[in-house]
C-alpha cells in the first residue's frame, strides 16, 4: 500500500488561526528562553503564502557578536518545548 499524503488537509492546517497561534507561542517561548541570557530579542509571524511561520530576532549588540546571538537562541530553542 502507498501513502498518499492529505495535501488539501494539510495545508488548510498549515494556514488554520490556530496553528498561527501555536507558533507565535513557540516563538515568543524561545524568545523569553534567549532574552534570559542578557539580550533583547523580539518575534515576529506572518502568515505567508503556504503556511505560518515565525522568527526571534535578536540584539546582536548585547551578546557582542552573532555567535553569542546563536548560542543564546539555541539555549532559548532548549527551554521553549
Amino acid at each position: 500500500m502507498r501513502f498518499r499524503p492529505n495535501r488539501n488537509g494539510i495545508n488548510s492546517f498549515m494556514k488554520n488561526p490556530a496553528t498561527g497561534a501555536e507558533v507565535r507561542r513557540v516563538a515568543e517561548r524561545i524568545a523569553q528562553s534567549a532574552d534570559s541570557s542578557g539580550g533583547e530579542y523580539r518575534t515576529d509571524s506572518a502568515l505567508g503564502s503556504r503556511r505560518w511561520r515565525a522568527a526571534v530576532i535578536g540584539n546582536y549588540k548585547k551578546q557582542n557578536d552573532a555567535e553569542g546571538t546563536r548560542r543564546a537562541l539555541l539555549r532559548g530553542l532548549d527551554g521553549a518545548d
